[in-house]
């Protein structure tokens, strides 16, 4: 298994991290400008639901609170992303990690993945229904 370095000379990502998060991002149903956004900002649910996620350029068309939720609560399982956290506990903000602002800086160098072929979706599903609690 192959370590990837971070931008955190810190931190070495196995390459099955790296993969595996990397399909979950292109899976799921955000623009690049989400993924750029949260690097600087925490970015609230409600501005990537419904309507505000189009308008604010985070989703190509409106998404139900649930589904973004859902999405993002994966993309923060395989390290992507994680909760903000301000004085009284969690938010419904979120944030990139150390993994997620690697593959930000491998974008920048090659340009956002294109959407996934049939064969990461369905890698990407699986992994994902693995997760449910009560399987493991």
């Amino acid at each position: 298994m192959t370590a990837l370095q971070s931008p955190d000379p810190s931190i070495a990502y196995p390459s099955k991290t790296i993969q595996r998060a990397e399909r979950a991002a292109r899976c799921a149903p955000f623009q690049p400008l989400l993924y750029k956004e949260m690097q600087h900002q925490g970015v609230a649910l409600r501005a990537i639901a419904s309507r505000a996620g189009v308008q604010n350029h985070y989703t190509q068309r409106p998404l139900p609170e649930l589904v973004v939720e859902n999405n993002l609560l994966w993309l923060i399982q395989v390290g992507l992303l994680r909760r903000e956290v301000d004085g009284q506990g969690l938010t419904d903000s979120f944030r990139i990690t150390p993994l997620g602002r690697q593959l930000l800086q491998r974008w920048n160098g090659t340009g956002f993945p294109p959407h996934p072929p049939l064969l990461l979706r369905l890698q990407n599903l699986v992994s994902r229904w693995m997760q449910l609690p009560g399987l493991q």
